[in-house]
């Protein structure tokens, strides 16, 4: 059975006196709360020194309090940045890889302009030539040095006719087809080109070897007035090519002339080309079959 709501202290003098000074304290604590309120209005200053004490007793709890809550927000934003700092620098790495690529693609266009310029420069002057080519290829393994063109007889080439680059004689034609060649190059061995040293008129036959190099074998022998250095161009001898196309420059001395470094390197060029040949008919009288003896 639940107790009665209002209970009654009874006749026990201790409990009234408990009941009685319970009611003393509440309204002790309402009058004491209601002073300070009222002289908290009246006078707001009046417990500064009580609530700079509290302030002083809390100080060292809330500077505790404080010093974890930033370290916390330092550890969290640390993390943070170093999440956003490696997908920064991923980002970077890879904006740095595509602007190398650009850069090698931009120097690969600007090298490029650089030989189509020097082809146009070509034409500057003297005969103009037959045909531009691109150079599409080249023996590497064979002991024969020939190279293939991308132009052929429907543009006019026939054999014989000069193949050169900007930086001087590749060879000549040696065969055609309707829209490619080959061309014989000043390196196989059975190339023969007359040349002449560019500063004087020391006369030489340039023949290939084989191996990327030229002999120079002189006309006249004695004493072998050659150097290292020397460069060498066509002398026009024979009428197949134009007389001051270069061809080599000295690397080595011999005893009857010199071993030259070819100066327009195939594997390096990319276009030629292809001029007429100089004399036709001094090369036609030259390849003519002898007359049979009138008797």
């Amino acid at each position: 059975m639940a107790p009665p709501a209002n209970r009654r202290p009874g006749f026990s003098r201790r409990a009234q006196y408990s009941l009685f000074t319970g009611y003393v304290v509440a309204a002790l604590g309402a009058v004491l709360g209601a002073g300070l309120l009222i002289l908290s209005l009246i006078k707001p200053d009046a417990f500064a020194g009580l609530r700079g004490a509290a302030s002083d007793v809390a100080a060292p709890v809330g500077e505790t309090g404080a010093v974890g809550r930033t370290e916390s927000q330092g550890i969290f934003e640390y993390l943070a940045g170093y999440i956003r700092a490696g997908s920064k620098n991923a980002q970077l790495r890879e904006e740095m890889e595509l602007a190398r690529i650009r850069l090698a693609e931009a120097q690969a266009i600007e090298q490029e302009n650089k030989r189509l310029k020097a082809l146009l420069a070509l034409d500057d002057g003297g005969t103009p030539p037959v045909a531009r080519a691109r150079l599409i290829g080249s023996t590497s393994s064979s002991t024969r040095r020939i190279a293939y063109i991308s132009v052929g007889a429907n543009d006019g080439i026939r054999v014989g006719m000069p193949v050169r680059s900007p930086r001087g004689l590749i060879g000549r034609v040696l065969e055609t087809g309707a829209e490619s060649a080959r061309v014989l190059l000043l390196t196989d061995g059975e190339s023969i080109v007359p040349v002449r040293r560019a500063k004087d008129n020391v006369v030489a036959f340039a023949e290939g070897r084989s191996d990327g190099t030229l002999r120079l074998r002189l006309v006249n022998l004695g004493i072998n007035p050659l150097q290292r250095g020397d460069v060498f161009v066509t002398s026009g001898a024979g009428g197949l090519f134009q007389p001051g196309v270069t061809v080599a420059v000295v690397s080595e001395i011999t005893k009857d002339g010199a071993i030259g470094r070819l100066l327009s390197d195939p594997a390096a060029t990319d276009f030629v080309v292809v001029d007429p040949i100089w004399q036709p008919e001094a090369v036609a009288v030259a390849n003519a079959p002898p007359k049979d003896p009138v008797p």
